[in-house]
């Protein structure tokens, strides 16, 4: 369920008209009806080093700028900021985005781009996905099949975030389903064991370049490393084609990242 923690009242739109309220990036409706699913985004920036040539009071300017941009966003769909200063050399920071509302993705990158923080930002790695439920049977999970928790990204408060595209082989789609769900089987037992680590799957079909984008929550990287080599043993991964370029992301609340930024 989503953290209700951001519950906002429901305002009047045009006309006197009230919109459906939300719960956080959650609309609340009718539980009979289809659930919606969420555009997600994965955007990496990094920063131009003539930006932090700047003056101290300039560069603290565009970040007070840029920072409030994210948190009045923040309020309208789900939003967390990453840090990947120290763990990558080409970016600097990220941001995980998803909403029900694409205009809600649009007007946020809209605004971040009319700051003047944005002219010194370079957009080194961008991905965009969406959730849709599990193509395969967790059955440790029962009850998951078919289940709508995958429909609504609900980020945890670990440490770490690990995140990279992923295309499957050709010869893996044609497989047929049932020897998928086998091959799977296994992968999902073998995940399982590594208790601290939460995969979030989402989907590109059609989308972007990658077929899925794959972000695994941890408070441990070295239990992460572990699990990501225990899953090389797996029949299913002969079947990988892509799956770099790999992030490290560090959490952080946005003002702290963009300190780290210079």
């Amino acid at each position: 369920m989503a953290d209700t923690t951001l519950t906002r009242p429901a305002s009047t739109g045009k006309g006197g008209a009230t919109p459906t309220p939300t719960v956080g990036v959650v609309r609340v409706r009718n539980a009979s009806a289809p659930a919606r699913r969420q555009l997600v985004r994965f955007a990496f920036y990094r920063v131009d080093p003539a930006w932090r040539r700047l003056e101290p009071e300039q560069r603290a300017a565009h970040r007070a700028e840029l920072l409030g941009v994210v948190e009045r966003h923040a309020q309208l769909l789900l939003l967390r900021t990453y840090t990947l200063v120290g763990t990558r050399g080409d970016a600097d920071c990220m941001l995980w985005v998803a909403s029900e509302e694409a205009d809600h993705l649009h007007d946020l990158f809209a605004e971040l781009n009319r700051t003047a923080l944005a002219g010194y930002l370079v957009s080194a790695y961008s991905y965009t996905s969406m959730t849709k439920r599990s193509l395969y049977f967790d059955k440790a999970r029962p009850g998951n099949r078919g289940g709508s928790e995958r429909l609504i990204l609900a980020p945890g408060g670990r440490r770490f975030l690990f995140v990279y595209p992923f295309v499957k082989t050709r010869s893996w789609w044609a497989l047929s389903p049932a020897e998928r769900e086998r091959m799977m089987d296994e992968h999902i037992r073998i995940g399982r064991d590594f208790t601290g680590v939460k995969i979030n799957t989402t989907y590109s079909f059609g989308l972007d370049d990658q077929e899925f984008v794959v972000a695994f929550e941890a408070d441990s990287a070295a239990e992460f490393l572990d699990c990501v080599q225990a899953l090389r043993d797996t029949e299913a991964s002969a079947y990988t084609l892509r799956d770099v370029p790999s992030f490290t992301c560090m959490a952080i609340e946005p003002a702290a990242m963009l300190e780290a930024l210079g």
